[in-house]
């Protein structure tokens, strides 16, 4: 991976890093982290995803996460809607990319999916998404409160700590917080899906402990004829850690046809 380096989006400072030949115009895969997650929580996978599918690789922590900068906390329960409407279109102009695959996990693909639906940029040509939501469930709330348990009495916040430092606080309760609002069961972002015109991959885990088979049956059925999709077998809430070999597989053919044909 690249050396870590910032833009400025919106006034805040975010960490950002690129994987590749440093040719801005050329494609390139852009990944939006988890609801945890941040440029250093990817580890090796954006290095792997750059070797797989030849393709150049950017990433970056939104504000609140990473070594980006921190935010006014609690969320508004439309934080995703702001990050694919508003963020997102302001981070491609600051990185200066121009033709890009958005590859999203989890709250990154429901906010991939937003933009893709939501703005219809020329940019992006293609969406990946692994694990993404379209509306809550009770099973993903049960997880999200057994995260809050393990925050405030087990390790959970140690591990974060080494990859949000000083932001560690921000990340987790601006993300807990939000999902566990009771107002929260009536977020839901299926009125995007028709509008996407896009090609749209969909993965999920089979044995996902945040969402039931009826998120990706959801998003393929929204889309229509542009999404494919496919569970992955022994597999939980990170499919590009569960069984990355299957990932890049399928992501690689996916970027392949996109791009190459």
């Amino acid at each position: 991976m690249h050396e870590v380096t910032h833009i400025v989006v919106a006034g805040k400072r975010l960490e950002t890093a690129y994987v590749g030949d440093g040719d801005l115009s050329a494609p390139t895969l852009v990944m939006l982290h988890e609801g945890l997650g941040c440029v250093g929580m990817w580890k090796d996978f954006p290095q792997k995803l750059h070797e797989a599918t030849g393709r150049n690789v950017f990433l970056y922590s939104r504000a609140g996460y990473g070594r980006s900068a921190p935010v006014v906390l609690p969320r508004p329960l439309r934080y995703m809607h702001h990050e694919g409407l508003d963020v997102l279109p302001q981070v491609l102009d600051a990185a200066g990319l121009t033709n890009v695959i958005l590859l999203g996990h989890s709250d990154g693909g429901s906010i991939a999916l937003i933009n893709a639906g939501g703005v219809a940029d020329p940019r992006v040509k293609g969406v990946v998404t692994m694990a993404a939501h379209v509306f809550n469930e009770e099973v993903c709330v049960k997880s999200i409160a057994e995260a809050k348990v393990a925050y405030e009495s087990a390790n959970l916040k140690v591990g974060l700590a080494k990859y949000h430092g000083e932001n560690v606080d921000n990340a987790f309760w601006g993300w807990n917080g939000a999902w566990l609002d009771p107002d929260f069961m009536n977020w839901n972002l299926e009125e995007y899906l028709p509008t996407i015109t896009v090609p749209v991959l969909a993965l999920q885990g089979r044995e996902d402990q945040y969402g039931t088979d009826r998120q990706l049956y959801a998003i393929l059925n929204g889309i229509g004829e542009g999404a494919d999709g496919e569970f992955i077998e022994n597999c939980r809430h990170s499919p590009h850690f569960d069984q990355p070999d299957v990932v890049l597989k399928v992501v690689s053919s996916f970027v392949s046809k996109l791009w190459d044909s």
